[in-house]
């Protein structure tokens, strides 16, 4: 009657011996260290470069535990914080700029529980630590920008009206237009007035001629900046969601400065290289001739160009104003071209696809740069000729990318492009000091109050009592190593949920055992009394635990940050506390009363 099938057993040992191994990494604990990456694509990091690094430490007299190459990154080990941070600073000083140089925390578990996949559970800032930015946006830059596209529409506008005008500048923060007579400058107060709502127009008088005047209305300035931030927020949203970052922390902090933590997170030099650049795309006419190009590498550049330097060493000659921008990037994804080498493909909107297609259309046999501009230096990526009209709004960019720099080139673009250029004004790597009395608050919490709830269950239930203990404590391994296997973030919130999922755990043992006891005063053997209260039990324990899930759900859903992490450790403690609370304790009562033939007595208080 009661009686497991051997598989049952079999298949409760497996789960156990699963929840030890996923749970045991969370026991060695972390030790500070440095990871050494690559910033830019003619830049390698590899196994020769550790000796570099050692004797940089040892000159320095900094000690460390050890320097591996792991991965793509050099990884130093140090014994404490103030190690870490003073081994950090001489590395970042002496490799200069080619190289991403970010303090990290890594786990000190053996090789072979990584291999299997069995890695730490996350801690949250508040526990454990992660990556602090503060991020300043250049409201400024975005706005000289915006009056360049005005500039640039000002222009086409008034050839495609053919109204004559002598010149079109910008000059700080206004748009200054030149006209040789009134009519003309009347005509084209019209047409921009019509086409650029946003601007305000003024005459302004001149002696070489009839001056109009163009600048952003004062709401507007105050709209754009607000928009440009949260358009920031967004795209660091998305960046930080493709960087598989769990529950970060994305705020303004005052107008114009966004504050990034990313709690836990174990490449901190990757995170550092895409949310530090501020990368986006222009295309921009390259339409030199040779001889024009041959002059400016001798140092007559064109007014209005800028001579750059290709990633195969040769030189070309780009005009300053953008044809088009990556704002009308919809998709980028990374490939590969009809040659086999990495290349990134982008898809345009419609507004996009149709400035493309007339561009190619008009300039074919004409060469076009494709720049990318990061932390403010442009780059051209590729500067191809025109051989056709390329309609659609699919373009494919190449420029002897590695496959790696493809693809973080179209993570880049494919999360947004960035409506102002931002820097890192402050980096912090949050220590586990700061959090150290809060997990020993934590820890100690839980565990008082499991020691209370062993030492009540057992002088209440006496044998199952001590049963129902030992099913509670496997419900805490699994729900640990649930939390370790999905990597989740664990944060004061989430230790709370752990308490009280604790707490909650040893109802359904109070349930069943109350049914046994009541099959008992009812006149029924010790095994029917076990076998119906496991039974009759289990519809109400159920129904009790499916509402909480329930809600766990929706606070999942609903909640954000510290709430979705106490939703995600409440839920897999609700799943693990039935398992182990029904089947792991009806599992050992089995092997301890099932085997017995004449059963009179059970130790059940």
């Amino acid at each position: 009657m009661n009686r497991f099938p051997l598989w049952k057993y079999l298949f409760i040992a497996a789960t156990l011996l699963l929840g030890f191994l996923y749970t045991l990494p969370n026991f060695y604990g972390s030790e500070p260290a440095v990871q050494i990456s690559a910033d830019k694509s003619s830049v390698t990091v590899d196994s020769a470069m550790v000796p570099r690094v050692e004797s940089m430490l040892n000159l320095a007299k900094v000690p460390y535990r050890s320097v591996k190459f792991e991965g793509k990154d050099v990884t130093v080990r140090f014994a404490d914080e103030d190690t870490q941070t003073k081994g950090s600073t001489l590395l970042r000083e002496q490799l200069g700029d080619d190289y991403v140089v970010a303090q990290n925390l890594l786990p000190r578990s053996p090789a072979w529980l990584s291999d299997i996949g069995a890695l730490p559970m996350y801690l949250g800032l508040d526990l454990r630590g992660g990556v602090h930015f503060l991020l300043q946006v250049d409201t400024k830059a975005a706005f000289d920008k915006a009056m360049e596209r005005y500039a640039s529409d000002v222009r086409s506008s008034l050839r495609e009206k053919k109204v004559p005008y002598t010149s079109v500048s910008r000059q700080g923060e206004t748009v200054r237009v030149t006209f040789p007579d009134a009519a003309a400058r009347d005509k084209a107060k019209e047409i921009i007035a019509d086409r650029n709502p946003d601007l305000l127009l003024k005459d302004a008088p001149s002696g070489n001629g009839y001056v109009l005047i163009a600048s952003l209305r004062p709401q507007v300035m105050q709209q754009r900046q607000e928009l440009d931030v949260k358009q920031n927020l967004t795209t660091l949203r998305k960046r930080v969601n493709e960087l598989g970052v769990a529950e970060p922390i994305i705020q303004q902090q005052g107008s114009d400065r966004i504050v990034v933590q990313l709690p836990g997170i174990q490449d901190t030099a990757r995170a550092k290289k895409i949310l530090g650049r501020t990368a986006s795309l222009e295309i921009r006419m390259a339409d030199f001739t040779d001889a024009e190009v041959a002059a400016a590498m001798q140092g007559q550049v064109p007014p209005g160009a800028k001579l750059f330097t290709e990633r195969d060493g040769s030189k070309v000659l780009v005009r300053n104003n953008a044809v088009l921008t990556g704002e009308s990037i919809t998709d980028a994804s990374p490939g590969f071209d009809e040659h086999g080498m990495p290349s990134v493909h982008i898809t345009l909107d419609s507004r996009g696809a149709r400035i493309f297609q007339k561009l190619t259309r008009d300039n074919i046999d004409k060469r076009m740069a494709i720049l990318l501009i990061e932390k403010g230096k442009e780059e051209v990526v590729t500067a191809p000729v025109i051989r056709s009209e390329i309609p659609g709004g699919r373009v494919q960019i190449t420029g002897r990318f590695t496959t790696d720099e493809a693809s973080n080139v179209a993570l880049l673009l494919r999360s947004g492009a960035l409506a102002a250029p931002m820097e890192i004004i402050e980096e912090r790597t949050v220590g586990p000091s700061l959090g150290a009395d809060n997990i020993a608050r934590g820890f100690n919490s839980t565990m008082i109050g499991f020691a209370l709830i062993v030492l009540s269950m057992i002088a209440y239930y006496r044998v199952f009592g001590l049963i129902a203990s030992f099913a509670l404590a496997v419900n805490v391994l699994l729900l640990v190593g649930a939390l370790s296997l999905m990597q989740a973030t664990l944060t004061l919130p989430g230790i709370a949920g752990i308490a009280l999922t604790v707490g909650m755990a040893i109802d359904a043992n109070v349930l069943i055992f109350e049914r046994i006891r009541e099959e008992l005063r009812n006149g029924n053997s010790p095994q029917a009394a076990i076998h119906a209260g496991f039974d009759r039990a289990w519809d109400t324990i159920f129904d009790s635990n499916i509402t909480t899930l329930i809600a766990g759900f929706f606070l999942f859903w609903l909640g954000s940050g510290p709430v979705r992490g106490f939703a995600v450790t409440l839920c897999i403690g609700i799943v693990t506390s039935m398992f182990s609370a029904v089947t792991v304790s009806r599992a050992v009562i089995n092997l301890t009363y099932g085997r017995v033939k004449k059963l009179n007595h059970i130790s059940i208080g």
